[in-house]
């Protein structure tokens, strides 16, 4: 019987089967029942009685035969079963299944078995087929020799690749070996350079003669230096001359390629624009001149590794053309380092790695974001091959382009020779594809490769009187015997390498239209070997090793799949075509993906994470992969809380890669506050750089797994949605940072799903029809039951998304409101962080001054010093921390290409607002505003954030990249703008609306080559401005008065001068000036609320001002003398200064700007600021202000630098002197004036008058001036006549004064309520600021109250009489003689 492969029989050349079974190492094993009788079976059946053997029926399937297979071999395993006769057992039993397996899936072959029995492919004795062994194989030709192909002279153009190309020494068709040492090269070091080989081969012998003479020539020492010359000039060269160099090191690290902390500083030479990166701490004292002198450095540096990287490139080709001449590089035993790891994939050297070298160039790619290496002749200029660059290489990829004649025997394809018949190319082949021997005495092959020995199989063969050579029939035991022997061999990787040239023959021949016989032999290699693979992956106890936690794919998966342990596209191919016949392949890839996730959870972006995610893009480019991965339980788990979405989800490692993640920020940005600018824009351009890549990869990863299967696009659209549902916590006034996902992980998510949507994103809005807002009522995946609606309660909302609607989501409607959840919940929430960050910041601050202010105190006692001044450390070094993750935000939100995007898309979200609220098909239809009301409220039931997602975006670009945000896609933020606070009644927040005036006040910054700033130019002509933003303006002027929150008073006042800002920017166009003037007359009462809030404003704001002024000279003048004054005293007087200061400087900036507005709106509606509710109010607050600016108390404001507070007392009294002007021609106003009996003083005039002729010339003009004083002499007479009529009018009775002002009323009306008389002007004047009667607080409105017409009539004839009377007294008067 065959003699088992892994069961410790003695394997020396001598052995043979009978010997073995004396020892099969398994005496002393214990066995089941179970084991027992499988072993029993197994020996009592014949060798082609597959169905007995394996158990199953006639009507069995393959995959029931594999499933057999694997069953009855751990059953029957040496090292598993210690019943006498499992170490045969199993040896048939792996024999049998590869057999079974080629008959029994073949319907012919499986016919013919069912039909006559024995193995109907038997080339020996087909009629003796109970007794013929499974092993049957080919009859071995004449002579047995190697064959001509092997005898073949080195080319001159391998000699000279030799030595010059690096690489390409391919011996014969199938003997191809190692390429030479991998280098990569450590520049400065010392003298010269250094060398790591990376593995490789024993160096090649030079072929046979072709007569079979194996001796060789003696070669003269001429020839040996003339063949040693080119490695001398290569190698001892630069060593020598570098001997002569300085050995000191000679300037900083350089890395180039991306940014890795601590290289962050990015510099750019000036010549030939190549970017590299320094260590900060490395040039801090550098000069300019040292500067150029690294630029040229690194040019030349650069140039030469150019230089050398093309090499290397084409002894990459060279060798992978050898490969796909089953001959690559390594040898299988080594468990350790690969062995032919080339030099794309070798690992650069850490960034901390320190010794005294020249600078190091690191032009390895280990993070590149393509698995395809890149060109190295692409960056000379050279034109890169346009073949395969891939392991299977035609040979025509060489420096000379020569045909299949030209080239030299040996590196010639396989092709059948003279003499040479089918079975002698199948051991051949067979032989170099898995490193295989049947001859005891040879270890190696012609190349140097190390050869396998397989005692048992020639055992077997010599038993069955077979000829000794490899064949299909004996390769699976073959294959096992070398994947089972002891040693540091590793089954898979030993497999993996096999699987690389047995694809590599497989494409060349199948590209060449072999014969089918050989390509049946080498499908059928190909097949054993990706089985063993399965094997050596899901059942590691068939080859006798242990299985582990993690998956054995994992370090295969982490280097390149063009490397000879990588796994390729072939290999996942085939791997992925099997998953219907094995149901072992599908799980044990999705576990390796698993396996990858937990390990990448462990690392950050400081770590190697690059491997992780390129394999990653790997794998979801197979859709039945991508299919299983999707239903992995820890893709989208059931349970899991926010902070753990980035470590227990599958896709949430790869997400949680960020230059946001914990000790990061402090790398780039170590000692923050000593940084200057300059370092710290480098550092977040470098951080830039390396998150964009990253998020380049994500991005590939999610569009192969939404592309490949609608199963996976769903359950990647639920983890996004898991994603965003779990994070709501992240908008909450108080995050706790260990109860959400991190902000990296957030921002990654944010800007992923920015790019699924750009496809539908077009300028022209063509697909915002295809945004279903129907979506939210059905089922939708993201949550909005507990969010703010922008215009319904919470009782009315539910009841609204309570009745859901049928109908099927499409995938644009599901991104679009996933998108929109990422921003609320990702970039917006991130930036509400770090505006709280920074007032945490400044807070910090001062308490550390405050602090380290009491430091004397403890100056006497050293240990409590020390510990003073650990704690300040400490609390010093959480604000280093905190700055260095400001700094590192900002780097990331500050990147243009991510803010283009999101500006893209909050675009499209406006545009999709308007086209609901208006119900048009906006853009395409112009909107008519007001809008009308909608029935539906679809729009009110939206989320706020909805909105909130558009305020946000644009803010922040607006405040911070104002330059990227163009002219043309501003003008559907104007329109969302404008038609919100027009028709302000359709959002309930205040706040909300404060932010689409905070859009427009940002947009209006003076920029670069922009002195409007972005929106100015669009405000001064856009149709829709012109007409309608005043009035929306004037609008929510009125409405910010109450917002209901507690900060109102002083909420509204921040508004309001970002709405005077405004004002002020399209004030001079002309046409915004007549529609005003023509609404101000046919909308009455809208101008009179707005002037009456506008004098309100303007009242308080200067008495607040100059109130501070006055306290600020009172408080200086007392504590000019601070010895008279006692300690505490003093201290409240100080502390009383310094808040007076902060009040004057807070109010000043106000007070200028209202007062401003006031003067623009007298110019231009003076009707409205006349009006009689208004104008004894407005001509009393001037009054007041001209008295506390020139009168007696006018010293009072003087204070040292007042330009700190921004006051200008001579500027502000012309500014009210306009005022005055403006209304000149006024009667009601001039009557006013003179009504004032507080504040009106002829005197005050004319010292004005002589403030601007001395001390102010210039702030106004000789006409001006005398406007002012004939509007004095004005008031002096209005003043006479008044004070006339007053005195004519004696004692007025009581029930004619009105009860608020106690001035006779003119037009009496009564209360509806508190049946109170009052004059019409004093209760319309209360009801712009307080809806309610005064008498009794009820609500009342203008239109409620009822005319006193009786009244009225008494009043009338009472005036009537008393103007009688003084006519008469004048008369009288008239009458006297002279």
């Amino acid at each position: 019987m065959p003699a088992a492969t892994a069961s410790g029989a003695n394997a020396t050349p001598n052995g043979n089967a009978k010997s073995r079974d004396h020892n099969q190492g398994n005496q002393d094993k214990k066995y089941t029942v179970e084991q027992k009788a499988a072993v029993i079976r197994v020996r009592r059946c014949s060798a082609t009685a597959f169905y007995e053997i394996l158990g199953l029926e006639k009507s069995c399937s393959d995959a029931e035969v594999k499933k057999a297979y694997r069953k009855l071999s751990l059953l029957t395993h040496p090292d598993k079963n210690g019943y006498e006769g499992a170490d045969e057992a199993f040896k048939l039993a792996m024999a049998v299944v590869s057999r079974a397996f080629q008959v029994l899936s073949d319907a012919e072959k499986k016919q013919k078995y069912d039909r006559y029995g024995g193995d109907p492919d038997n080339r020996f004795n087909p009629s003796s087929a109970p007794s013929a062994s499974p092993f049957g194989g080919f009859a071995r030709s004449p002579g047995g020799g190697r064959g001509p192909m092997f005898e073949d002279e080195i080319s001159p153009e391998e000699l000279f690749n030799r030595f010059f190309g690096g690489g390409g020494m391919g011996g014969g068709p199938f003997g191809g070996f190692d390429t030479g040492p991998q280098f990569v090269f450590n520049l400065g070091g010392g003298p010269g350079f250094r060398v790591h080989q990376f593995g490789g081969g024993r160096p090649r012998r030079r072929p046979q003669e072709a007569n079979g003479n194996s001796e060789r020539a003696p070669q003269s020492a001429m020839s040996v230096l003339s063949n040693l010359l080119p490695l001398l000039i290569l190698f001892v060269l630069p060593l020598l001359s570098s001997i002569f160099s300085s050995s000191a090191p000679s300037g900083p690290s350089i890395r180039y390629d991306t940014p890795e902390p601590p290289y962050t500083m990015h510099r750019t030479t000036p010549n030939l624009r190549v970017d590299y990166f320094l260590n900060p701490a490395e040039v801090e004292d550098y000069s300019n001149r040292n500067f150029r002198d690294l630029d040229r450095k690194a040019e030349h540096s650069y140039v030469t590794n150019l230089q050398y990287d093309c090499q290397l490139e084409m002894r990459t080709r060279n060798r992978r053309r050898d490969d796909a001449q089953a001959a690559p590089n390594g040898d299988e035993r080594s468990e350790g380092v690969s062995t032919a790891q080339s030099p794309q994939t070798s690992n650069p050297p850490a960034p901390d790695h320190k010794e005294p070298t020249m600078p190091k160039i690191n032009i390895s790619n280990s993070t590149a974001s393509s698995r395809a290496p890149e060109n190295p002749f692409a960056r000379l200029g050279v034109k890169p091959s346009t073949g395969d660059t891939g392991n299977n290489v035609a040979p025509s990829t060489g420096m000379n382009r020569l045909t299949e004649k030209q080239l030299a025997p040996e590196q010639r394809r396989p092709s059948s020779t003279a003499g040479e018949n089918l079975h002698e190319w199948e051991d051949k082949v067979l032989r170099a594809i898995f490193r295989i021997t049947l001859n005891p005495s040879t270890n190696a092959d012609g190349h140097g490769h190390h050869l396998y020995n397989v005692p048992s199989v020639r055992a077997d063969l010599e038993d069955q009187g077979q000829p000794i050579r490899l064949s299909t029939s004996v390769l699976d035991q073959a294959i096992l015997e070398v994947a089972s022997a002891s040693g540091n061999i590793v089954p898979l990787k030993y497999l993996l390498r096999c699987w690389k040239r047995v694809i590599g023959q497989w494409k060349h021949f199948k590209s060449h239209k072999a014969e089918e016989s050989k390509l049946d032999i080498l499908k059928e290699a190909k097949r054993l070997c990706m089985s063993y693979c399965i094997f050596a992956i899901t059942m590691p106890e068939m080859f006798g090793r242990e299985q582990t936690d993690s998956s054995p794919l994992i370090p295969h998966l982490l280097v390149d799949p063009e490397d000879d342990e990588g796994i390729c596209h072939d290999f996942l191919t085939e791997a992925v075509s099997r998953f219907a016949e094995d149901d072992t392949i599908e799980p044990a890839l999705v576990k390796a993906v698993e396996d990858l996730s937990r390990e990448l959870a462990k690392k950050t972006m400081n770590d190697d994470y690059k491997p992780y995610v390129l394999a990653l893009r790997h794998l979801v480019r197979y859709p039945p992969l991508v299919k299983a991965i999707s239903q992995s339980s820890i893709f989208v788990p059931l349970s899991t809380s926010a902070a753990d979405l980035e470590v227990t989800t599958l896709l949430g490692p790869f997400f949680a890669i960020s230059p946001l993640q914990a000790d990061i920020t402090t790398q780039y940005f170590s000692s923050p506050k000593t940084r200057d600018r300059a370092f710290i824009t480098n550092s977040q351009q470098a951080l830039r750089m390396t998150l964009t890549t990253h998020q380049h990869d994500l991005l590939d990863i999610v569009n192969h797994i939404i592309k490949s299967d609608k199963s996976a696009r769903d359950r990647m659209l639920d983890w996004f949605a898991t994603c965003v549902n779990k994070n709501h916590k992240r908008r909450a006034l108080q995050v706790d940072k260990k109860l959400v996902s991190s902000d990296g992980f957030m921002i990654n998510m944010a800007v992923c799903l920015d790019q699924l949507c750009e496809p539908f994103m077009d300028a022209t809005f063509s697909k915002v029809d295809r945004i279903d807002v129907e979506y939210l009522r059905r089922q939708p995946r993201i949550d909005i039951k507990d969010e703010t609606k922008l215009n319904m309660d919470q009782h009315t909302a539910e009841k609204f998304y309570g009745e859901p609607v049928e109908g099927t989501n499409n995938f644009i409607s599901e991104v679009f409101f996933l998108t929109l959840a990422a921003h609320h919940y990702g970039t917006e929430a991130t930036n509400q962080t770090m505006s709280q960050l920074e007032k945490d910041l400044k807070r910090m601050e001062k308490h550390i001054e405050e602090i380290q202010l009491d430091r004397h105190k403890w100056i006497n006692n050293p240990a409590q010093l020390n510990m003073f001044d650990t704690a300040v450390k400490k609390y010093k070094d959480q604000i280093d921390k905190g700055i260095s993750y400001k700094y590192a935000v900002q780097g990331v939100l500050l990147d243009e290409q991510m803010q283009a995007r999101s500006i893209q898309f909050v675009r499209y979200v406006a545009v999709w607002l308007l086209r609901l609220v208006s119900r048009t098909q906006f853009p395409k239809q112009p909107l008519r505003l007001p809008l009308d009301s909608d029935p539906s409220n679809f729009f009110g039931a939206l989320p706020e954030y909805f909105l909130e997602a558009v305020v946000g975006a644009y803010r922040f670009v607006m405040r911070n990249m104002p330059w990227t945000i163009s002219s043309t896609q501003s003008d559907e933020l104007i329109i969302l703008c404008i038609t919100f606070l027009r028709n302000s009644e359709k959002i309930k927040n205040p706040y909300l609306k404060s932010g689409l005036v905070t859009i427009l006040f940002t947009g209006i910054w003076p920029g670069l080559n922009r002195p409007k700033g972005v929106l100015g130019d669009l405000l001064m002509g856009l149709p829709i401005a012109t007409e309608h933003l005043l009035h929306a303006l004037m609008k929510f002027y009125i409405e910010v008065e109450n917002t209901g929150a507690h900060t109102q008073f002083y909420d509204k006042f921040n508004i309001r001068f970002e709405i005077f800002q405004i004002i002020k920017c399209i004030w001079d166009n002309r046409i915004y000036r007549e529609n005003l003037d023509r609404e101000s007359k046919a909308n009455v009462d809208f101008f009179v609320r707005f002037v009456n809030l506008l004098l309100n404003d303007v009242t308080f704001v200067l008495d607040e001002s100059l109130t501070a002024f006055q306290q600020i000279h009172n408080l200086s003048q007392e504590l000019q003398n601070p010895q008279h004054i006692e300690t505490t005293a003093r201290q409240e007087k100080e502390e009383a200064l310094s808040a007076a200061k902060g009040k004057a400087k807070s109010y000043m900036q106000l007070t200028n700007e209202t007062v401003a507005m006031l003067k623009l709106f007298t110019e231009a509606l003076a009707d409205a600021f006349t009006m009689p509710e208004i104008v004894q109010r407005l001509a009393d607050m001037l009054d007041y202000n001209v008295d506390a600016l020139v009168g007696p108390k006018s010293s009072e404001l003087k204070v040292e630098n007042p330009q700190e507070y921004d006051f200008q007392p001579k500027a502000l009294l012309s500014e009210i002197l306009d005022v005055y002007l403006n209304l000149r021609n006024k009667e009601s106003f001039i009557l006013a004036v003179a009504r004032d009996g507080r504040s009106y003083k002829p005197a005050n005039f004319q010292k004005a008058t002589a403030i601007f002729q001395v001390r102010a010339k210039g702030l106004k003009s000789p006409q001006e001036l005398q406007a002012w004083t004939e509007l004095g002499k004005k008031f002096q007479k209005a003043k006479e006549a008044d004070d006339q009529a007053e005195e004519d009018l004696g004692e007025v009775p009581e029930e004619f004064l009105d009860p608020l002002v106690y001035s006779l009323m003119t037009d009496p009306v009564i209360l509806p309520t508190s049946k109170t008389t009052i004059d019409r002007s004093t209760i319309r004047s209360h009801l712009l600021s307080d809806p309610n009667d005064p008498f009794n607080r009820s609500p009342l409105r203008i239109e409620d109250v009822i005319p006193d017409t009786a009244l009225k009539a008494q009043i009338e004839a009472f005036k009537a009489e008393k103007r009688g009377a003084s006519l008469a007294r004048a008369n009288i008067m008239d009458t006297t003689p002279g």
